[in-house]
Order: structure tokens, then sequence, then C-alpha cells
């Protein structure tokens, strides 16, 4: 399991828990989920931790959601201090989305 946050690159934030990290970010990249990360473009993984039991990992997500947000950005600096999406080369093949392309 893993606990997980994305973010936008306006730095708003999702706190996720999944099974299947790879798949749950290519979720979130490709907008194939409607609701809150597809809404506000959240499409980086900029902070993730492995842990073994479900229960523990869905414990560990409801206290990172309870954080407050300089806490949040305090756990990814922790981890990922420039911010990196730590998932860029996981999906070579995977092109940008085009929103210059979007009707108005």
């Amino acid at each position: 399991m893993f606990v997980y946050i994305m973010s936008s690159k306006t730095r708003r934030l999702y706190v996720g828990v999944t099974n299947d990290l790879v798949r749950r970010v290519w979720e979130h990249r490709t907008g194939v989920v409607p609701g809150f990360t597809r809404k506000y473009g959240v499409k980086e993984l900029v902070y993730y931790e492995q842990i073994d039991a479900p229960a523990t990992a869905i414990g560990r997500e409801k206290q990172v959601k309870d954080y407050a947000r300089s806490k949040k950005l305090a756990l990814i600096a922790s981890l990922n201090p420039k911010w990196r999406d730590l998932a860029e080369h996981w999906y070579p093949d995977v092109l940008p989305a085009d929103f210059s392309l979007r009707s108005k």
C-alpha cells in the first residue's frame, strides 16, 4: 500500500492511498476519474511512502490529510525539496494534454 501526495503546478495538494501507485498516478495524470484532481490539474507525484498493512496505510492517509498545510509542505520537502514530479519518467509514451484545443 502507498500513501501519496499529488500536486498541481500551483501546489494544490491531494493526499491519497492506493495499493497500485503506478495505476493511480496514471489515473490522476490522464484525468480518467472525475473529481478534485481532474478539476484542479493535480497531476504531479511529489511524495509517497510505502506501508505494508492496509489498515495502517489508511490510518496514515487520514493522519496526513489532517495535517496543516505547512506540515504537508514540510513532509514533501523532507523527501523532495525541489518538488520534482517523482513519476515524470514512468509514462514515456504519454503526451501532455493540449488544452489549447479545448472548446470554450
